[in-house]
């Protein structure tokens, strides 16, 4: 679709979001001039203003613009308060369900969804093609002395299969290996890996665009699982029914692909076949960077290579980046997280009688990924034996989930105290846990190593994924009743 859009909101524009945030009161987004090596900027912010898991502390994060950095100015933090990001997409249901989910979905196959097709985009206002071409002049961060190098943590990339018409959207970590290439770590069973592999085995090129500085929701559609959305349905039309407008689209300058034209910075690029190790020339692979888990990730071997062939930005451009762990992160995986489970539940509903879905919620202490709470309403005695058709589905079909705990709908699921509240006084957890043996572990996760289990428990193989039952049971339903109802 092609023409023009409205002024775009606080969910379509990084900047109108920026400016939403500005005039709400002096101050509400902090500014920095120091630090001025990219170096230092992540460590800066996660001791004065991350959150669990990067640092103990439980708190909301405030966006904030480094604005000496060496290469321009950074920006942090735009995520990192839920209500906040759910203020700028009116889409984005109140709770998460598959009702819900199904909902947004329809609205995303209709023509308001729909993104649209500009010409002279801001993200093109300047643009850097040929020997002057130099990706190390970009403020990258590098989280921790630990780290591989420079990495870029919140680009969003851009490809379509020209044959088939499949789209990917996604973030990756990508290291700035020098002036024109960069490694992409692609998470198996993501829609890009699928992408390249096929381009890669037929000898062509991939073209892509890596988008920094996007719409807030373009950054949570693109943390969908692809495999749960309709065939042939576009990441980018999902992103215009979360902000209720269109996402702007602009044709690359060197690369048969769009960029997003809202972005602040755009690297234009093809994915080849070309492999490197996740390590600066000269080094040996060793750490990554922090990953979401608050942990320091291991580097990788043989990652594709991705060739920039044009960089463009806008006037004085903002470089958006996340430090890995921390609410920010958290928020943008749990919040498309929670959607991509709501909408995997459609097909074992049928076998879930008694029971219905009524909210679901990735918590920020699991970065957004390993700690899921799913509120029901039982409509029958049937509920008491639904849960564990749901916990198989959802652990099945979402790998990272480590725990799911099941409550009733009064409970808040989004509140940890009142999570909590119902594991102690609704649930026995020496047995009203179920260990799902059968589920791979997330490696990613120390307890669920080898090592880890031969430590604690005296065995090969990790205990396994778990659900919990937090409900109360369908004859004593009048027995838990709160004594003050909001």
């Amino acid at each position: 679709m092609s023409g023009v859009t409205a002024v775009p909101g606080p969910g379509l524009s990084l900047r109108a979001a920026l400016a939403e945030l500005s005039a709400e009161h002096p101050g509400a987004v902090p500014a920095h001039e120091g630090p001025t090596a990219p170096t230092r900027v992540a460590d800066h912010y996660a001791r004065t203003y991350a959150g669990v898991p990067a640092t103990g502390l439980s708190r909301d994060e405030p966006a904030v613009l480094y604005t000496g950095v060496r290469g321009g100015p950074v920006l942090l933090g735009l995520y990192g308060d839920e209500r906040r990001l759910r203020r700028w997409l009116p889409g984005l249901p109140a709770r998460t369900a598959p009702d819900t989910a199904d909902r947004l979905v329809a609205e995303a196959t209709g023509p308001r969804a729909a993104p649209v097709t500009v010409t002279g985009p801001g993200c093109q206002e300047h643009r850097i093609t040929g020997d002057a071409l130099d990706l190390t002049t970009l403020p990258v961060l590098t989280c921790t002395p630990r780290d591989a190098g420079p990495y870029l943590t919140a680009a969003l990339v851009r490809a379509e299969d020209p044959e088939t018409g499949e789209t990917a959207l996604s973030a990756h970590r990508m290291l700035v290996l020098d002036r024109t290439r960069l490694t992409v770590w692609m998470v198996p069973g993501r829609q890009l890996g699928a992408l390249y592999e096929r381009a890669v085995k037929d000898g062509r090129r991939l073209p892509v665009t890596v988008n920094i500085g996007v719409p807030p929701a373009a950054m949570v559609a693109s943390a969908l699982g692809s495999r749960f959305l309709p065939g042939g349905l576009d990441k980018l039309a999902v992103a215009g029914a979360l902000a209720g407008q269109p996402v702007t689209t602009a044709p690359a300058l060197t690369q048969p692909v769009p960029a997003l034209a809202e972005a602040e910075i755009v690297l234009e690029g093809y994915l080849d076949g070309s492999l490197a190790d996740e390590a600066l020339p000269g080094a040996g692979p060793a750490g990554s960077l922090p990953e979401f888990l608050g942990y320091d990730g291991g580097a990788r071997t043989g990652l594709p290579v991705l060739t920039v062939t044009a960089v463009t930005h806008r006037t004085a451009p903002l470089y958006q980046a996340v430090i890995g762990p921390g609410r920010e992160q958290s928020h943008i995986l749990g919040t498309a997280g929670a959607l991509s489970a709501a909408l995997s539940l459609r097909a074992v509903l049928p076998r879930a009688a008694g029971v219905r879905v009524r909210d679901m919620h990735l918590a920020a202490a699991g970065g957004g990924m390993l700690l899921l709470t799913v509120a029901v309403t039982k409509e029958s005695a049937d509920g008491d034996r639904a849960l564990d058709v749901l916990a198989r589905e959802l652990l099945d079909r979402h790998p990272f989930v480590k725990t799911v705990v099941f409550t009733d709908d009064d409970i808040a699921i989004g509140c940890a105290e009142d999570m909590l509240w119902a594991l102690l006084t609704r649930c026995n957890l020496g047995a009203d846990t179920r260990a799902w043996p059968q589920f791979r572990p997330v490696p990613m996760d120390p307890s669920q190593t080898p090592e880890w289990a031969a430590a604690r428990h005296g065995t090969e193989r990790p205990p396994g994924r778990v659900s919990v039952d937090a409900t109360t049971p369908w004859a004593l339903r009048a027995r838990t009743a709160r004594s003050f109802v909001p």
